[in-house]
């Protein structure tokens, strides 16, 4: 799932980096919590409304704004939020919390937390990405709302999203300090890292209302998926009908969406749910990173349309949905033998598996199944080459004359080895002994035989 990051401390526990360590010096810890935390929340916002502007002003074309950009170009195209800016998103938010409340849907309890709580999610993901993009295409098709309002708003509505995710991360900072939800909270004393990192793992509003769930899976994700529908509109505005490069990427990224929601249970075992607390770096990341950068190929597609070959189109999305097949049989894979306690199969024979147990912070002892074969005895995190390569699938109907639509695809690659070395610390730190025998019968982290 999607947001920002950086080198980062790892707190096994949620909590925040210790110093004093000899071989963690205070300007490594200062680099690591402080002064990469600052640069990252400085620099973030600004990014995402200069990539937009690229694409809006200068063909998407970076060497073009890097020549012809003058301050005064810039403070005059910088987007500035209107009251329509506000309605567009305020109906959204408003729309989707009524869905996560009202649609049924099983409520399912997550992994039990380093303090040994357990939260719990309604899962009603399927029904409410349907319902979503039934009403979006409802309003298009009956003239409700204009084929190209939210594209033609773009700049503005990112621009807003990070104010109002900035100000919600203060909330979350307040909240997760004096009014949390659990015992998985609490400060470091370090203020920069305790806003970017969160105060809270599992914010909520009311035992029914997930803060984190809301925020990541209803309005980043769901964000993503009526985003990348906007656009199309937008080209169909343009020019009567919608190329087959950006069917081809919508398709695939609306079926990575769509698989989301169907494993929307197993996505509550990921890092993002289940170590990471909600502060700068999850928050502003998933509210506005994932509207402005995740969906930038299909922004990039409206103004450059490209009518690919046959062969080309099938083929981009037979690979594309070979990778979705290959990422959900993997995450399908841990979760049933999880869930049989190895008493299933995997690739027609029964699964290798060992048990590891644990400790959480209030002392009970707990146990997990590692998975040793199937996707899981190819490398240790094989999951993300599926993730990047699919990446790359939805971006490459842009063709290769632009760069800058490769961005998301660079920009993944880098989080998703930078959250595999950070599993490693962490399965290392939780498991002990365990995780060192399962790394020798797994000896690859990411890529066989390379890394």
């Amino acid at each position: 799932m999607a947001n920002t990051s950086s080198p980062k401390p790892q707190p096994v526990n949620s909590k925040s980096p210790k110093k004093g360590k000899k071989e963690d010096g205070w300007l490594s810890y200062h680099i690591r919590a402080t002064f990469g935390p600052l640069f990252l929340m400085t620099s973030t916002p600004t990014s995402l409304v200069i990539v937009w502007m690229i694409n809006q002003f200068y063909d998407g074309s970076i060497l073009r704004f890097v020549r012809e950009i003058t301050w005064k170009d810039l403070t005059a195209r910088w987007p500035v939020p209107d009251l329509t800016t506000v309605s567009i998103v305020l109906t959204f938010a408003v729309f989707e919390a009524l869905l996560l409340v009202f649609v049924p849907g099983r409520i399912f309890k997550g992994p039990i937390t380093p303090a040994g709580n357990q939260p719990t999610y309604r899962l009603n993901g399927v029904a409410s990405y349907l319902l979503s993009l039934a009403t979006l295409i409802i309003c298009f098709v009956s003239g409700v709302i204009p084929l190209d309002l939210v594209y033609d708003n773009l700049g503005k509505i990112l621009q807003f999203m990070s104010y109002v995710s900035f100000v919600f991360c203060i909330f979350l900072y307040f909240k997760g300090i004096y009014f949390p939800s659990s015992t998985d909270s609490g400060t470091s004393g370090n203020i920069v890292w305790d806003f970017y990192w969160g105060t809270e793992l599992h914010p909520q509003l009311s035992s029914s209302f997930n803060l984190k769930q809301y925020c990541n899976c209803r309005l980043g994700m769901m964000g993503w998926a009526v985003l990348i529908v906007c656009f199309a509109a937008k080209q169909y505005s343009q020019l009567g009908y919608i190329t087959n490069s950006s069917i081809a990427s919508l398709i695939l990224q609306q079926i990575y969406i769509f698989k989301f929601y169907l494993w929307e249970d197993g996505y509550f075992a990921s890092l993002d749910i289940m170590h990471d607390r909600f502060g700068y770096y999850i928050c502003w990341g998933v509210l506005s990173w994932i509207a402005g950068i995740y969906t930038f190929v299909s922004q990039f597609l409206v103004n450059h349309p490209i009518d690919l070959p046959p062969v080309l189109f099938y083929g981009y999305l037979a690979l594309g949905i070979f990778f979705v097949w290959a990422n959900y049989d993997a995450d399908a894979q841990r979760l049933r033998v999880r869930q049989t306690k190895g008493n299933t199969t995997v690739w027609g024979s029964k699964p290798k598996i060992m048990t590891a147990k644990y400790k959480t912070s209030d002392g009970k002892e707990h146990s997990s199944i590692l998975l040793l074969s199937g996707w899981w005895g190819i490398a240790r995190h094989v999951h993300y080459i599926t993730e990047i390569g699919l990446s790359f699938m939805w971006t490459v109907p842009a063709g290769f004359t632009y760069i800058l639509p490769y961005f998301y695809v660079v920009y993944l690659t880098i989080l998703l080895f930078d959250r595999s070395h950070r599993d490693e610390l962490r399965c290392r730190a939780k498991y002990g002994k365990y995780w060192n025998t399962y790394s020798k019968e797994v000896p690859y982290r990411v890529i066989p035989y390379i890394y």
